[in-house]
């Protein structure tokens, strides 16, 4: 999971010219690069994902947020 979301940072031009753009960041992020800073954006995300699960943190952030918005009492360990 690491190594493709480093490629998606690496090599956003080659997936805009391939893959085209995308109309909701060329929309919302046109002033900060629009769908090459959203390809690095979802790579930056699947990279600290894929870092989560190597470190087995996964589990005890799901945790967290499941008590956090529905206010239950998941044991976190």
């Amino acid at each position: 999971m690491m190594f493709a979301g480093f490629l998606l940072v690496w090599k956003s031009e080659w997936l805009l010219n391939n893959f085209g753009r995308i109309p909701f960041a060329e929309t919302h992020l046109a002033n900060s690069g629009g769908t090459r800073l959203m390809y690095k954006l979802l790579g930056i995300i699947v990279i600290i994902i894929g870092i989560m699960y190597a470190t087995d943190l996964t589990d005890k952030l799901l945790a967290t947020i499941i008590n956090t918005v529905f206010r239950t009492s998941i044991q976190v360990e």
